[in-house]
């Protein structure tokens, strides 16, 4: 598969997993922001995209997925998301080390090692992290959530889905004892940190951390 076409499903992807667990489109400048790269350059590619049929955008506004936008990124999230899941159970890596590896083997595996990898896994419903993984027919099973970080004193669920945009607060989590289905009561908030219950004992999250995690609603 061409450069480009990789380029194109990072995009994509990144389209549609800013607005998976929060309504607000993603500017071009967000986007840019999240690859890492100039606007200038996320201007051309937009662009592209939009002639190809994949992204609808006006200039200077929001970026949006068409139809044959989502179905292709829907693609790639399950292969990043598999991967990942195959790289904790099979292959003994934590669940901090496996974004980037997922991000160059996704372009890389056939469609025959990613349906060998999905049966031999038991056809996981989520990643390492919470995210689901699209089924082979692009659908997707998303439970209710809220974010830890916006939730009220009071509020109790269990753990649904932790961001792994950052290592280092995945590491945070890890030593605070939360994970995925860890149940939590929210006992106070505040503008630097959140204080759950976990299991009668109290821990302290700092904010970024918190909100980092969604929980049932």
């Amino acid at each position: 598969m061409p450069a480009t076409s990789f380029a194109i499903e990072d995009y994509l992807k990144t389209v549609y997993s800013h607005t998976e667990w929060q309504p607000d489109p993603i500017t071009p400048k967000a986007l840019a922001d999240r690859l890492g790269i100039a606007p200038s350059s996320v201007t051309e590619m937009v662009k592209k995209m939009a002639a190809a049929g994949l992204v609808s955008h006006v200039p200077y506004g929001a970026v949006r997925l068409t139809d044959a936008g989502t179905a292709r990124a829907l693609a790639v999230v399950r292969r990043h998301r598999l991967i990942e899941t195959w790289l904790v159970q099979e292959m003994g890596y934590a669940w901090d080390e496996v974004h980037d590896e997922a991000e160059v083997l996704e372009h890389a595996i056939s469609d025959r090692l990613l349906e060998a990898i999905d049966a031999r896994l038991g056809r996981p419903a989520r990643d390492p992290h919470g995210d689901p993984i699209p089924a082979a027919d692009g659908s997707v099973q998303r439970r209710p959530t809220v974010l830890l970080a916006d939730a009220a004193a009071g509020h109790s669920g269990t753990v649904v889905r932790i961001s792994d945009r950052d290592p280092a607060v995945l590491r945070t989590l890890d030593d605070a004892g939360v994970g995925l289905d860890t149940e939590v009561a929210v006992a106070q908030s505040s503008a630097a940190s959140v204080t759950v219950s976990i299991g009668g004992q109290r821990r302290t999250l700092p904010r970024p951390a918190a909100a980092a995690i969604w929980i049932s609603a």
